[in-house]
């Protein structure tokens, strides 16, 4: 529990600091919760829920001393996509599939932390978490268009519900004071982004809300409102779900957990650094998995970091995890003391501070760069944007992973190989193919193979060998595998190695290693081949190699 740690530490001198940036934080967690909680496909009520327990107990089992968590646009689409085609527009059944989705993800955050896994979200390169992010950014940017215009759509996909939202505003759906109010609030909230002690979702937040009360436009024009919220704190509830609910809820759990802690430990990184302290991700990932924990159980739904709330505590003056603590507790007593204050709090504008949030994921500079400098990789970005934009968040996550796999075993399943050659007046030994006048030693075939081997690459590793036999420009004798490259060998791979051998003494060919580290030997060892091969095929370096094939000492 890092946060009781702290508290042994605590200074006096930060106290101050802590509670003005907390009642700051409030004023923006108030709207911005309920916007998402609404996105969710949940009642708004659910998203200050989703903000008070969770800001309380990571307060206690969050090693970040500054960051902030709750309802995340980057989650929105992903528990829409499971809520609102099984909750059928009942509340309380959209209160449950988003607290077990909660639970799920809490669950999957926690054991993955005490398992020390905190290393998986790693195995996402950059270009797949740009493009997955930039889908998320523009299905969560389509589904608040609706809401926008003052309408509803059923949904079927983001690319299909742009045409029905096209469809409905040329039927003379929309609502033009609805529009212009959320225009109006989305115009404020990016003109104001860049200035940090304004808060400009508060700003616009109040504008509209005071405006669409003080003229009665939920009345006159039928701008659709909030309304008035349950008075009194959550309460325990366990979520429970039909058994036609548990492959979805379980999939987008999972889906949530990993986009969640993908964004904390970034998150979390940048801010220890800044403030020049270590966090560990495993103690993250379980801080993380309690607060979803806990949302599930008091009628929340799946929560993460947050990269706009973050930057209004630091610049309010936030030292530690209180200031978590005081946004919390003011949400509370707002709760319980005025409840009706956000009564007429335009749906429009909820869907402005969505939107302006939305915008914020795109990912375009980076691209750019990444274009320049390897462009399949921009594509596989492109490719993960797509996916995500055609068939919906949760089936954009899955092939997300299975290209993030492809891309992770590319480079070993079909890798660089080379025969090697000495050029003149360059030290060591390198790729004929890069020094075509390098020297080769009569006989003997240098051969480098850049990656483990296992049994995706084995057929490939004993196919190239002999093919370098082939067009070596002398008979051959030997075989060196220059394997310092080589780092893993699995019983595929060496039951490839002995069919090696066999083909190459049929040709009166001995195959030989250099360089080959000991764990390898060992895994050879238990294997039968060292002993088959026998100590004299493996030499230390490629020189010693060279020497042993000559007969020199």
């Amino acid at each position: 529990m890092p946060g009781l740690r702290m508290l042994l530490r605590y200074e006096a001198a930060w106290l101050g600091h802590d509670v003005v940036a907390g009642l700051v934080l409030a004023t923006m967690l108030v709207p911005v919760g309920i916007a998402y909680a609404v996105a969710s496909g949940l009642p708004g009520i659910c998203g200050l829920y989703a903000t008070i327990i969770p800001l309380l107990v990571y307060a206690v089992f969050g090693p970040s001393r500054i960051l902030v968590l709750g309802p995340d646009s980057a989650l929105a689409a992903v528990i829409l996509g499971v809520v609102l085609p099984l909750s059928g527009g009942d509340p309380q059944r959209a209160i449950a599939l988003g607290g077990m989705m909660a639970l799920v993800s809490g669950t999957v955050l926690t054991l993955a932390g005490l398992a020390r896994l905190g290393f998986v979200t790693e195995l996402l390169s950059k270009p797949i978490r740009y493009g997955y992010m930039n889908g998320i950014a523009l299905t969560v940017l389509i589904s608040q268009l609706p809401k926008l215009f003052g309408f509803s759509v059923e949904s079927t996909g983001p690319l299909r519900d742009l045409w029905a939202i096209g469809g409905a505003v040329l039927a003379g759906r929309a609502n033009w004071v609805a529009l212009a109010i959320g225009v109006g609030t989305l115009a404020t909230i990016l003109l104001l982004r860049g200035r940090r002690w304004i808060p400009g979702i508060l700003v616009a937040v109040v504008g509209a809300t005071v405006l669409v009360g003080l003229f009665d436009l939920a009345g006159r024009n039928g701008v659709s409102v909030l309304g008035s919220l349950p008075q009194g704190l959550p309460r325990f509830a366990i979520p429970w779900i039909g058994v036609g609910d548990v492959v979805p809820v379980l999939v987008g759990g999972c889906a949530v957990a990993m986009v969640s802690f993908a964004d904390t430990s970034v998150l979390s990184r940048a801010y220890a650094a800044r403030t020049h302290t270590t966090v560990d991700p495993n103690q993250e990932m379980t801080g993380l998995g309690a607060a979803n924990l806990a949302a599930g159980f008091f009628q929340g739904f799946p929560i993460s970091s947050s990269s706009s709330r973050t930057p209004v505590a630091e610049a309010a003056g936030s030292r530690t995890q209180v200031t978590g603590v005081v946004g919390a507790l003011a949400i509370a007593l707002l709760l319980l003391v005025a409840p009706d204050l956000l009564r007429h709090l335009p749906t429009s504008a909820l869907a402005a501070v969505v939107i302006a949030s939305a915008i914020g994921l795109f990912e375009v500079s980076d691209l750019r760069r990444i274009y320049q400098i390897q462009r399949w990789e921009f594509w596989l970005s492109i490719t993960c944007f797509a996916g995500v934009a055609v068939f919906g968040a949760i089936p954009g996550i899955g092939l997300a992973i299975i290209i993030a796999i492809i891309e992770f075993l590319w480079d070993g399943w079909r890798p660089y190989s080379a025969v090697l050659g000495h050029p003149a007046g360059v030290e060591g030994y390198h790729d004929v193919t890069r020094y075509p006048e390098a020297s080769r030693i009569p006989g003997l075939v240098l051969f480098r193979w850049d990656a483990p081997l296992f049994f995706a690459n084995a057929e490939l590793f004993r196919e190239r060998v002999l093919a370098a036999v082939r067009e070596s420009p002398t008979p051959v004798r030997a075989v060196v595998v220059a394997a310092a490259p080589v780092t893993s060998v699995d019983v595929t791979a060496a039951d490839a190695l002995t069919e090696l051998d066999e083909a190459l003494l049929e040709q009166g060919i001995e195959l030989r290693f250099a360089e080959l580290k000991d764990p390898v030997k060992d895994k050879l060892r238990r294997f039968g081949l060292f002993d088959r091969f026998g100590e004299a095929r493996f030499s230390p370096t490629i020189d010693a190699a060279i020497s042993r094939y000559q007969g020199t000492p």
